[in-house]
């Protein structure tokens, strides 16, 4: 389970590389492929509600079994990611707005861009730094199994259905590194 989340964690970094270099792109003037930022966009939303949601839960009620005293950090912490979402969910606005050939600020675009992956490279240095350290360190196989029973079923067939269902970003992300955040 562990493993899974790390695995993700990579991924959304891969996932957040793609959008920096599309991000670049804008700043230089120039026009980057809208559809797949609506693909990363549109996944990393998914992800949120599908995945995410799940798991602070379950997650918050072993650690405030476990270690209370760290609760409150890791409240901290998931408020922070939920503050992406409204965020992120501008973006898709804005790219759907490009999509329909209407007219929209790319610098202002850009900026957006910019501010949202830098609040979600932050969050995902919190969950490298703080949130797995915990989890090594005060959860034992019951509380890991309880992860990964709320998680939705067939999630370890997630990178299947990226496939399927988002050809291009799946193309990008193959032979991607894992950026540093």
């Amino acid at each position: 389970m562990l493993n899974q989340l790390r695995l993700d964690h990579a991924n959304m970094a891969r996932m957040l590389h793609v959008l920096q270099l599309k991000q670049k792109k804008l700043e230089k003037g120039e026009r980057p492929n809208f559809q797949l930022m609506r693909e990363v966009v549109d996944y990393i939303l998914a992800y949120m509600e599908d995945f995410t949601a799940p798991l602070e839960r379950v997650f918050v009620e072993r650690l405030q079994a476990k270690a209370p005293d760290q609760v409150s950090q890791v409240e901290n912490m998931l408020s922070d990611y939920r503050e992406l979402k409204p965020q992120l969910e501008k973006l898709s606005a804005d790219i759907d707005t490009v999509l329909m050939d209407m007219v929209l600020p790319m610098d202002r675009f850009a900026e957006d861009l910019k501010q949202y992956l830098a609040a979600h490279r932050a969050y995902l240095r919190q969950e490298r730094e703080a949130l797995f350290p915990l989890v090594e360190k005060h959860f034992a196989e019951e509380d890991i199994d309880a992860l990964r029973q709320a998680l939705p079923e067939g999630a370890e067939k997630e990178l299947e259905r990226l496939q399927q269902a988002y050809p291009e970003l799946y193309a990008e992300l193959k032979g991607a590194e894992v950026p540093v955040v």
